[in-house]
């Protein structure tokens, strides 16, 4: 189930960031944080199942219904179970009638997916 970011899950969401390429550096891991808390454009999703947050999806809006995709990730233990097919599944239903695309860092597992969710309808 996709959530959305509240401050009392920065610990988690800073976790789960840490595991982006770009992100591992505390100093820019906390710059990025603060972005996603302070700038209107910048939205944190979580992704939730049972009782345990185990990935995440950062998007910036770059206009009325478009959407830059720069942060997915998910929990080593939880991969390739199609967890963060299901978060960007969930994330095109939040924002149906708007498009995406990804940064650079998502873009390898952006475009094994893509066809099957983003171009279907």
């Amino acid at each position: 189930m996709l959530i959305r970011y509240k401050k009392t899950f920065e610990k988690i969401a800073m976790g789960l960031l840490s595991f982006m390429p770009n992100e591992k550096d505390v100093k820019k891991l906390q710059q990025t944080m603060k972005q996603y808390e302070s700038d209107d454009d910048w939205h944190l999703y979580l992704w939730k199942e049972g009782d345990d947050i185990i990935g995440l999806v950062g998007i910036c809006q770059n206009g009325d219904s478009a959407f830059e995709i720069l942060h997915l990730t998910v929990n080593p233990s939880y991969r390739n179970q199609g967890v963060g097919k299901a978060i960007l599944k969930a994330l095109k239903e939040h924002y149906p009638d708007s498009t995406f695309t990804p940064s650079k860092e998502v873009e390898p597992f952006f475009s094994k997916i893509e066809e099957e969710i983003f171009q279907d309808g």
